[in-house]
């Protein structure tokens, strides 16, 4: 059994763009766990955190990653993902979790719009005080760690494959 492989990191790392080509040329398949949710809820994540807040989507957030059953697949969690701790010890136990990781500046850069993107701020946190946040989780949690800083999307996929064949 090929175990699976679950991308976290912030918002604009290409957990999905990144996961998706990682997937097909290792054969994999791929799932996006936001997908999951919009699909289980019949609506946009906007939508859903506007009518249940922050709170009331980690539950769901939570409930979706935590029941994800599947193998030989790169799965691609939202962002927020990391706060849901059965969440993350499901996937700690069926796969290797890979930490796409890129510098403030590098998010900033690509990130124009925060709030445009899907991005969850808490009332009066900025988008430092949420990297900030959540950079230790991200370490916590993480098998692998791939630096993205001053790669292009195709070098970043390529360090990944190479990461992950190189282990098995």
């Amino acid at each position: 059994m090929k175990e699976n492989l679950i991308f976290i990191g912030m918002p604009a790392v290409g957990k999905s763009t990144v996961g998706i080509v990682v997937a097909k040329r290792l054969g994999m398949n791929f799932i996006d766990s936001d997908l999951l949710i919009q699909e289980q809820e019949g609506k946009l994540l906007r939508e859903i955190i506007a009518e249940v807040g922050d709170d009331g989507f980690l539950k769901i957030e939570n409930q979706v990653n935590r029941d994800i059953q599947c193998e030989n697949a790169v799965i691609s969690p939202g962002g927020s993902v990391i706060y849901c701790e059965e969440a993350m010890e499901h996937f700690k136990e069926i796969g290797k979790i890979v930490y796409l990781k890129a510098s403030y500046q590098t998010i900033k850069k690509r990130i124009r719009n925060p709030k445009k993107r899907g991005v969850v701020l808490k009332e009066g946190q900025t988008l430092k005080n949420l990297y900030d946040e959540r950079v230790g989780y991200f370490e916590k949690y993480a098998d692998i760690t791939i630096d993205e800083d001053g790669c292009q999307i195709e070098e970043t996929i390529d360090n990944v494959i190479r990461v992950v064949e190189g282990e098995a």
